[in-house]
């Protein structure tokens, strides 16, 4: 630990937003990246603690500690090394992790926990800012192929993982582009594509293969990718929604959150919809259920967020358990 006082000398201080009247007219990120050096007095905070349960409570278990150090002391160049051990899309996480880490931060008890996310992100983005993050040419190959079905976060990780390990990897989609609920379920003023699109066309240099448009198992039989691939690993996710079976259920203008987001994302690309199959929450007054889970509270949470974007009436949640 660099500055043992650097938590009781500083506050938290979170990233800027765009202002509001500028941002609810796009759909760009809402946040404006931080400095440098700010990044390095938040990181200052980090307090070397005895047990530090930050990088317990992540789910891909990142080094938060060690490069927050790094990152006070000006060494990006380690820090980013130490992030890409564990995260595969650190500009990712960085903008819409729901930061479990921080909620587990020991400093959180009585005060405002670390900007873990936001330095997190601070660190990926000045790897590709001073091209840092480039394409690695894989000298040895293992001569094994390996099918990745899915290209969300998981299939994408997996891909990454196995071309690094010296495997030939193709990875199969069904959406018309590489993302799956990276590209189709979260809005851009989240997530916008171009982040996406930017670690894709490196992967894509490095050797991986990517196959949009392909419904594994239908366009692409099963039995196919048994005889030519030596693996196939599954990452199809899931989009099976929850129900509710109450009264009323089958009235018109009730969708699911990830169909209206992955219209309106469709939407934003410049996709058209005709009037009969068309969601449109214009004008209109919405309640979002977020009851159930976490995940079913981001989601309530960009739809309404999307809605305010597209000139709803009002959006409010339905909070509680169901």
């Amino acid at each position: 630990m660099g500055d043992p006082k650097g938590f009781l000398n500083l506050k938290r201080v979170t990233v800027e937003y765009r202002p509001v009247c500028e941002r609810v007219k796009d759909y760009k990120h809402v946040v404006a990246l931080r400095t440098d050096s700010k990044s390095q007095e938040q990181a200052s905070r980090c307090m070397d603690c005895g047990t530090p349960f930050c990088h317990w409570a992540c789910p891909i278990g990142n080094y938060i500690p060690e490069w927050n150090d790094l990152v006070f002391h000006g060494h990006w160049v380690q820090a980013l090394e130490l992030l890409a051990v564990t995260n595969n899309l650190p500009e990712v996480t960085g903008r819409v992790c729901s930061a479990l880490c921080e909620y587990s931060c020991v400093l959180g008890i009585n005060d405002d926990p670390v900007t873990c996310r936001e330095n997190e992100l601070s660190i990926v983005e000045y790897g590709f800012k001073n091209k840092l993050i480039v394409f690695r040419a894989h000298k040895k190959r293992t001569g094994k192929t390996v099918a990745v079905i899915g290209s969300g976060p998981s299939g994408l990780a997996a891909a990454d993982q196995l071309n690094q390990a010296g495997h030939k990897v193709m990875v199969f989609e069904r959406d018309e582009k590489i993302g799956g609920i990276l590209r189709f379920g979260i809005p851009d003023f989240k997530l916008e594509k171009n982040i996406l699109d930017r670690r894709v066309n490196i992967w894509e240099q490095e050797g991986i293969v990517f196959k949009p448009g392909i419904n594994a198992g239908k366009d692409y039989p099963a039995q196919k990718l048994l005889e030519k691939f030596d693996a196939v690993v599954l990452c199809g996710g899931s989009r099976m929604p929850r129900d509710l079976k109450i009264e009323g259920r089958n009235l018109a203008g009730i969708h699911f959150a990830m169909d209206y987001l992955m219209q309106s994302n469709r939407r934003v690309n410049g996709e058209k919809f005709s009037s009969d199959k068309l969601i449109d929450a214009k004008d209109k007054r919405l309640p979002a259920d977020e009851r159930g889970s976490w995940f079913g509270f981001y989601h309530s949470r960009g739809h309404g967020d999307h809605c305010r974007r597209i000139s709803a009436s009002g959006t409010f949640r339905l909070a509680g358990r169901s």
